[in-house]
């Protein structure tokens, strides 16, 4: 059988699933791997299942993926999501949307944008990750890669681990350009983690979260972390030793070309850095969030929260509904959703926290823009996160900058 008339036939058994689900496709869950450091065991894990052996651990669960994670060890589809259909046939979401991306993002949508543009994942360390960047567009263009934004939500009910605080761009000193030398023996030197002593942490809580813009150096702490951020898997490290080990220096210049390293060398970095929002003696207050409530989701069954606003690149909302009740959700695009808490039916769909075959979903556009009924069948608050990409929802809020 040749490799056209496969597609062609996983093609027909995606649109006919579509069509019995309507709109509604189950998924996979998606575990990746890192090797820096252990993992903290927050993901329902066992230590033997979290191994993975020469490619490190699984710290990280990628959801509703379209991104290849960028390990140097692993296999080639490492980080992308698979649908959970029935009969297990293997179809990816990356090629559901090259397939069918008017049907699963609007025809409107899709003619605008080539793909979700976003990646929700969870990742779960065990001591804070090394300062790093993440490059601007301007930059990231430079080898071929998408810009990465992210945002941060530090969900309730589980541990903070032994250092929840993160370190978050530079002392406001550095708005003068002249003090950014001063980060540069640190990079040529690569031998202690003292670049930090420039950087400010702030401490972690749950039910909160931070907005980062690309070009921001921060060192995220042990806090089980739920982000949501550009599609792209692009860093710069600036932090030498971490995590009790010494970091090589080759992920200094992961995604910096050739030709930069060779003209600036590690001068590069002052030039991707964004400095402004980097220094900003306010940076708290213009990038800390916390849940606001969408006062027209309110109903005797539940309410939703925006949890990842502050851009149009991406946005997220937790929705809580209460024992026993029905909440209808409504929305102007297509997004994902995992369940969090509790148990449920969310348009017929048996959801279950901790359940891996029953915690995740995709909901196209047309599914989207009709009310979908939630039910919660537990005796506990049926929490679910759900993600959507750059500009579905034109009514995020925006934190001031005055």
């Amino acid at each position: 059988m040749t490799q056209q008339i496969l597609r062609e036939e996983r093609k027909k058994l995606l649109v006919e699933y579509l069509e019995n689900s309507r709109g509604i496709i189950r998924l996979k869950p998606t575990w990746v791997a890192r090797n820096s450091m252990p993992p903290g065991y927050r993901l329902g894990l066992t230590p033997d299942q979290a191994d993975a052996g020469a490619r490190g651990w699984i710290s990280e669960r990628w959801l509703a993926s379209t991104t290849r994670a960028d390990n140097l060890i692993g296999p080639a589809d490492e980080g992308l999501t698979y649908l959970n259909l029935p009969g297990g046939e293997e179809v990816s979401l990356k090629e559901a949307l090259e397939w069918l991306p008017g049907e699963i993002m609007g025809r409107e949508y899709s003619r605008k944008h080539s793909g979700l543009g976003r990646l929700a994942n969870f990742f779960d360390m065990s001591d804070r990750l090394a300062f790093h960047y993440h490059q601007q567009k301007k930059d990231a263009e430079r080898v071929g890669r998408n810009p990465k934004e992210e945002a941060y939500y530090f969900p309730t009910g589980v541990d903070l681990g032994p250092h929840p605080e993160t370190f978050f761009g530079f002392h406001p000193s550095f708005l003068d350009t002249k003090n950014h030398e001063k980060i540069l023996p640190h990079l040529t030197d690569w031998q202690d983690d003292r670049i930090l002593q420039y950087s400010r942490a702030y401490r972690l809580y749950p039910d909160e979260g931070f907005h980062v813009p690309a070009g921001v150096p921060h060192a995220p702490g042990t806090a089980l972390t739920l982000e949501l951020q550009e599609d792209s898997d692009v860093f710069a490290v600036l932090q030498a030793w971490s995590a009790g080990s010494l970091v090589p220096k080759d992920l200094l210049f992961k995604d910096i070309s050739v030709e930069d390293r060779e003209q600036y060398g590690e001068r590069i970095v002052l030039e991707q850095i964004d400095w402004a929002v980097s220094a900003d003696p306010l940076f708290y207050e213009h990038r800390h969030t916390t849940p606001q409530l969408i006062q027209s989701s309110v109903q005797s069954g539940g309410q939703e929260y925006w949890i990842f606003y502050n851009t149009n690149k991406f946005s997220g909302k937790k929705l809580v509904i209460k024992p026993g009740k029905d909440y209808f959700s409504q929305d102007t695009g297509v997004y994902n959703l995992l369940v969090w808490a509790g148990a449920g039916l969310f348009d017929d769909f048996e959801m279950k926290a901790g359940n891996f075959d029953q915690e995740e979903l995709l909901v196209t556009h047309r599914a989207a823009l009709r009310p979908l009924r939630v039910r919660n069948t537990g005796d506990q608050d049926l929490v679910l996160f759900k993600f959507f990409g750059p500009d579905i929802n034109p009514d995020v809020p925006m934190i001031s900058q005055v």
